[in-house]
This record gives C-alpha cells, sequence and structure tokens, in this order.
C-alpha cells in the first residue's frame, strides 16, 4: 500500500471510528462554549464539516467576551450561515472592535442580524456615534443593548438607537458620560415597556431626566442610579409611580432624605435596595419602608449614621420572613448583635455586616 492510500485508509478510519467518539465527548461531556467550537473548526478539514452539520451543537449565541481581534472574528463568524440567525453577541471587554467593523455588518451582513435580540458592548471604547448608528440600523428585533463604560457615545448614538430599535426592554448606559436629560427624553418616548435601565454615574442627567423616565417608564422593575448625587427629593418623589420595581440601587444619593424614602416606600414589590451613603437618611425614613416594601430581601444602610436600632426592630416586624441579607456598617447607633439574636430578629438572613 502507498503511502497516499495509507493516509486515505487513516482518515476513513477517523471518520468511521474516531470522529463519532470525539463528537460524542463534545456534544455530551464538554458542552464546550461556542468559542471553543470555533477553534475546533481549524484542526481538520473532516472535523470542520462533521461539526458544521452538528446543528445541535451551534447556539445562536456569539461571545467573545475579552478576546483580542474581536471584530474581525465577528466578521468571520456571520460568514458561516449557522450564524445567519443570529440572536445575542457579546463584546463585553473585547479588544479591536471599531466603528468599521459594525459599519461592514452594516453592509454585508444585515441579513443575518435581522433577528438579533441582544448586543454587549461594554468597555468598547472605540465604538462611537457612528457605530451604533451602523448596528442599530440592520437589528431592529433588539430587545437588551448595553454599552457600559463608553464616553464616546452621545445622545447623537442614543437617537438613532432610538430610530432603529423600536423594542428595547433592557438599556445599560452606565458610564456614558457623554448622554444627557436629551437621551432619557428620548428613551421615554419610544420605550415605554421598558424594564432595566442602568444610568451609573451619568452625570450630565439632572433631575427633569429622571422624572420623566419615571413618569413614561412606569413598568420598570430595574433601576440603577448608583453614584449619581446630584437628583433631589423633587425627582426622587417620581419613584411611587413605579409599582413594579424590584430592583433599586440609590449608592451615593446624597441628597435624598426621608421625605424622598416615603415615595419609594409605595413601591411594594422592592426586593433589592441599596441606600448605601444616603447619609441625610434617618429611622423615620427606614421604618417607612420596612412597613411599606415588605417584600425585602436585601437592604444596605451602610454609612448611614442617622439609623438606629429603632429601624432594625421595624425592619423585623415587617420583613423578618425575606429578609436575607442586612449591611448596616458605619451605622454607629446599631449595636453589635450575635449570630443567635439576630436570626431571632430575621430567620432567613445570610449575611449581615456590621461595625467593620
Amino acid at each position: 500500500m502507498g503511502e497516499g492510500e495509507a493516509e486515505v485508509v487513516q482518515q476513513q478510519v477517523w471518520s468511521r471510528e474516531t470522529m463519532p467518539k470525539v463528537m460524542k465527548i463534545i456534544s455530551t461531556r464538554l458542552r464546550l462554549p461556542q468559542r471553543d467550537l470555533i477553534s475546533l473548526l481549524l484542526v481538520s478539514s473532516s472535523l470542520h464539516r462533521t461539526l458544521v452539520s452538528s446543528a445541535s451543537l451551534w447556539l445562536v449565541v456569539l461571545d467573545f467576551h475579552e478576546m483580542k481581534n474581536a471584530g474581525d472574528r465577528l466578521l468571520a463568524a456571520l460568514a458561516l450561515t449557522r450564524y445567519h440567525h443570529v440572536k445575542q453577541i457579546n463584546l463585553e471587554f473585547a479588544q479591536d472592535i471599531e466603528d468599521k467593523h459594525l459599519d461592514i455588518l452594516k453592509n454585508k451582513f444585515a441579513g443575518a442580524l435581522q433577528h438579533l435580540e441582544h448586543l454587549n458592548l461594554n468597555v468598547c471604547q472605540k465604538i462611537s456615534d457612528k457605530g451604533i448608528e451602523a448596528i442599530t440600523a440592520v437589528t431592529p428585533s433588539l430587545k437588551i443593548f448595553s454599552i457600559y463604560w463608553n464616553v464616546r457615545v452621545t445622545d447623537v448614538g442614543i437617537s438613532h438607537l432610538v430610530k432603529n430599535c423600536k423594542h428595547i426592554l433592557e438599556l445599560n448606559l452606565s458610564g456614558c458620560k457623554g448622554i444627557s436629560d436629551k437621551s432619557l427624553q428620548m428613551v421615554g418616548d419610544n420605550y415605554q415597556h421598558l424594564e432595566l435601565l442602568d444610568i451609573t454615574r451619568c452625570i450630565k442627567i439632572t433631575d427633569r431626566g429622571l422624572q420623566h423616565i419615571m413618569a413614561k417608564c412606569s413598568g420598570l422593575k430595574s433601576l440603577n442610579l448608583y453614584a449619581l448625587s446630584s437628583f433631589t427629593d423633587e425627582a426622587y418623589k417620581k419613584l411611587s409611580l413605579l409599582s413594579n420595581l424590584r430592583f433599586l440601587d440609590l449608592c451615593g444619593a446624597q441628597n435624598i432624605s426621608d421625605e424622598g424614602l416615603f415615595s419609594i416606600a409605595k413601591c411594594k414589590n422592592i426586593r433589592i435596595l441599596n441606600l448605601t451613603w444616603c447619609v441625610r437618611v434617618t429611622d423615620v425614613g427606614v421604618i417607612a419602608i420596612a412597613k411599606g416594601c415588605t417584600s425585602l430581601e436585601y437592604l444596605s444602610l451602610f454609612g448611614i449614621v442617622g439609623v438606629t436600632d429603632k429601624s432594625l426592630e421595624v425592619l423585623s416586624e415587617f420583613c423578618s420572613n425575606t429578609i436575607t441579607t442586612l449591611d448596616v456598617n458605619g451605622c454607629i447607633g446599631i449595636k453589635k448583635r450575635s449570630r443567635e439574636e439576630l436570626l431571632q430578629l430575621f430567620p432567613y438572613l445570610k449575611c449581615f455586616k456590621v461595625h467593620s
């Protein structure tokens, strides 16, 4: 048998005997991430053919989290028919993804993106308003859009989003310091069914923008206002409109007072409430929260010196069956307690932080 014939025989044995074993391991034991499956395509032509023909292995997800050359990898992946109905693309912390790549997507792969529902561009610092214009022009089914910590995106980029993507339910603009009240005006007017909004450290936003969102998007379930210290009680009063709210982060809201908490207390469905460093709050406000938000599971009062054991007692009376995490670090008016004493107050408590 010649060398060429021997190689053919080896390929046949590989395809007939070895390949089924490899595929069984890949499909049932390893459950490889999509990025690893894409790498396996390069091992051999026979493995490439087998992998491509195995539809069950390929999710409609492209994950390039923290990967280098992410822009080129994304274009290469979308060239495969397997991804012509992709529903989720994750480029969080990905490197080498730029406006030019999104422009190519618009011009060459528009058909492949018609069903995209979830796009994560978190910390993609080279993406600007032009990139947002390009990608949103070909993603009409988008429901979840996240562009955390991008200082190049402005109100112009958000205008393209609201113009092209009519079905957004979750929007993460955390750290996008270039957006202003104008963006929230557009978001409120176009996404009245919005369920999640994160505007952490969006420092140009004022009471006016926040009030507009709460008036228009009354179905919000999650609202993150972390590290926004300029809002006043006038804005916080509108929180009472959010009857479906389950998550609220007000860490660093230095202007909120007990009056603001009275409005939050009307949000009966809140599960997670972060009041860290809300330094104007006292027992009066926390007691209102305890009596109104009886489904609380997580509460942080970190750094609030105006809170005492009175708050703990009322929280125990109204929320003892739900609270699992309670942070009172820096609340000098709350005394230390043993584990047994804490469990008497909150029998389902898993995490309690005090006097660090």
